[in-house]
């Protein structure tokens, strides 16, 4: 039985595949997979009947803070960078550098999916409030995916964003959905961005790319987006209890389990940072938990054993259906279908677990404080 801590390149190469030329990367990043970030759209006639008057006085507050825009200036690359970049990408093996490339398009496609929603959602709105907060939304997310394909282009692997917006398949997603979703995202994002910050400030020997040296600043922006759907979402209670607190829990297992999986894809990238990957995936849980308690009535017990074995277990089942599309043949069908419904399986039983339960607070905003 493989297990997550016994994964070899042969393994992850399977999961991730190699990116050898621009057309491969722009392949990745228009491929839907059931890891692979999403394109989504949604009903634009709901949102434009957003109301978010009970929670108007955060509201303003933030959207100064958005109209101050502390990044605007951020995403510049120095001379710093270039010289990194010269200095430190010879370094890296070709199992590595495979990794990392795979951390940039999956990160671009999320960054670049932000973009077009929240852009889609302002475009075919006139609700002024919510208008003016996608409108400042698009502009980070924007930033962000452009900054990382500077990156990808140092590869000669630039992303085509024209032509991904066209050819990506997109997912209608009820406008809750976007709110669960789209909340743990900023938020796992944040919490992703800060933990990695964190450990190369403490060793710097370990930045193996300058891009992280952005890190910082750059979360920030994922943070203050998951504020703007939390207070949404408190706005309109009816969305954090009867029966859509089955659909919170099931986002929040959802955005984990494809975190988790995902991730144990790149053991050498984490390694290289300092980090085992199961050690990095628990702390960015943790971190995304305790945020969440500011508008989720519950959370998932990260530390119960069931919950641990179910994660690993989703590793093992991802890499036999992976193992199993390479063999062909009815024998690969078979495989493939028997690890999808082992993986069914899993899931079923990881939603069934006991959850812990919160108490909102009556403050709903909290500050990037880790």
């Amino acid at each position: 039985m493989t297990t997550t801590a016994s994964l070899d390149f042969d393994h992850v190469e399977l999961l991730i595949g190699n990116v050898e030329s621009a057309a491969d990367a722009n392949a990745k990043a228009v491929r839907n997979t059931v890891l692979s970030p999403r394109f989504y759209t949604t009903d634009f006639a709901a949102m434009d009947r957003l109301n978010i008057e009970s929670v108007r006085a955060e509201w303003d507050v933030m959207m100064k803070e958005y109209e101050g825009d502390n990044n605007h200036d951020h995403f510049q690359r120095d001379a710093q960078f270039a010289e990194e970049v010269k200095t430190l990408m010879p370094q890296l093996s070709p199992e590595m550098r495979q990794e990392f490339l795979d951390f940039l398009i999956s990160s671009l496609t999320s960054e670049f999916s932000g973009c077009i929603l929240y852009n889609e959602i302002r475009k075919n709105i006139d609700n002024p409030d919510i208008k003016q907060l996608m409108t400042y939304m698009a502009r980070d997310e924007s930033r962000h995916a452009g900054f990382i394909n500077q990156s990808l282009k140092d590869f000669d692997l630039g992303i085509d964003l024209g032509q991904l917006k066209r050819t990506k398949a997109y997912t209608f997603f009820k406008p809750k959905y976007i709110f669960y979703a789209t909340y743990l995202s900023e938020k796992i994002g944040y919490a992703r961005y800060i933990t990695i910050f964190r450990q190369l400030e403490r060793h710097p020997d370990k930045r193996f790319h300058p891009i992280f040296r952005w890190f910082e600043r750059w979360c920030n922006d994922e943070f203050r987006h998951g504020e703007s759907f939390a207070l949404i979402m408190r706005a309109h209670p009816h969305l954090l209890r009867g029966g859509n607190v089955l659909w919170i829990r099931f986002f929040l297992l959802a955005v984990y389990a494809t975190m988790y999986v995902r991730d144990h894809t790149r053991p050498l990238l984490h390694e290289a940072m300092g980090f085992k990957s199961t050690e990095y995936d628990y702390e960015v849980f943790r971190i995304t938990s305790e945020i969440a308690r500011q508008v989720f009535p519950v959370e998932l017990d990260i530390d119960h054993p069931g919950f641990r074995a179910g994660m690993s277990r989703l590793v093992e089942l991802s890499i036999a259906h992976a193992k199993a599309k390479e063999r062909g043949g009815v024998l690969g069908l078979i495989g493939q279908a028997t690890s999808a419904l082992g993986a069914v399986w899993t899931f079923g039983r990881l939603y069934f677990l006991p959850v812990k339960r919160n108490t909102l607070p009556s403050q709903i905003r909290v500050q990037p404080a880790w």
